[in-house]
């Protein structure tokens, strides 16, 4: 494998199509397209300063290295990528990519990133500023993330989510096939649209939350200051203390403690249709 260290390259296209390299210590000054069509390539304790540094590459493995706001869009149209205790203060990070692993890197600035992109792991992982965070994606799979931003998930499918963090308004919206393990959910409007959403011993709170659902599954959540819950919902909702108001669901189980307010108005498309059950009532 051939090796480059401590040095510098800049302008169009300094490391087009190579191959089977080892770059260590190397600053990529201003310039477009510096490991372009690439592949087996390994990159450690590199600066990145200039824009779409790794289009259409192949097996890429990239460690403690940093990306500048000025490398935006930096990995798109790439397969079978490994990021490991990176910093990248670019946005737009990660589009069209195909078997993605991340791990231990922060993204202060991370919106637009990781569109469109397939069978992806994130593991511990810090994001900041990340609205529209894995739009369309697919095959996700994340253990430990804590994120700022909002609409994240939107339109994603077959998602596993374990011990994150989440404040993001209009998160999952229109998402299907959605699994989230002991996180905390906080922002309004948390999952409209979804399918197949299922939530297990996660924390939920923020306006308004998980309405037109179809097959939403909760169980053993709790939900913090969450009103105007479930409207025109399908779902199987066990919960853990109380909800603050339920409004118009259209099928299916509710259980909690104690229900603030139950609100069946004329606009419910079938009155009856969802079982609403407060334990305490249920002990007595």
């Amino acid at each position: 494998m051939k090796r480059i260290e401590e040095t510098f390259f800049e302008g169009e296209r300094p490391l087009f199509a190579e191959h089977d390299l080892q770059l260590r210590k190397v600053k990529f000054y201003p310039g477009e397209s510096a490991l372009k069509h690439c592949r087996d390539i390994e990159v450690v304790d590199c600066e990145f300063m200039g824009k779409y540094p790794f289009w259409h590459d192949e097996r890429v493995v990239i460690d403690r290295c940093l990306f500048t706001v000025y490398g935006r869009a930096a990995i798109w149209y790439s397969r079978d990528l490994r990021m490991t205790n990176c910093l990248v203060e670019a946005p737009k990070m990660f589009r069209e990519m195909d078997n993605l692993y991340v791990e231990g890197t922060k993204f202060p600035n991370a919106a637009e990133c990781c569109w469109n992109c397939r069978n992806v792991e994130f593991r511990d992982v810090e994001v900041q500023n990340g609205d529209y965070l894995f739009m369309n994606g697919s095959g996700i799979r994340i253990d430990g993330l804590t994120l700022q931003g909002n609409y994240t998930f939107q339109d994603a499918r077959d998602v596993v989510i374990r011990n994150a963090r989440l404040d993001s308004k209009d998160a999952f919206w229109n998402a299907h096939d959605v699994t989230v393990y002991d996180s905390v959910l906080d922002g309004e409007y948390l999952g409209w649209h979804s399918k197949n959403l299922r939530l297990v011993n996660c924390t939920i709170s923020g306006a308004q939350p998980l309405c037109y659902a179809e097959n939403l599954t909760m169980d053993n959540c709790v939900m913090k200051d969450t009103d105007l819950c479930f409207e025109y919902s399908t779902l199987e909702a066990d919960i853990v203390g109380d909800i603050v108001s339920i409004k118009n669901p259209k099928g299916g189980r509710i259980r909690a403690h104690h229900i603030g307010e139950t609100i069946i108005d004329e606009n419910c498309l079938d009155p009856g249709a969802c079982e609403i059950v407060e334990k305490e009532a249920a002990v007595a």
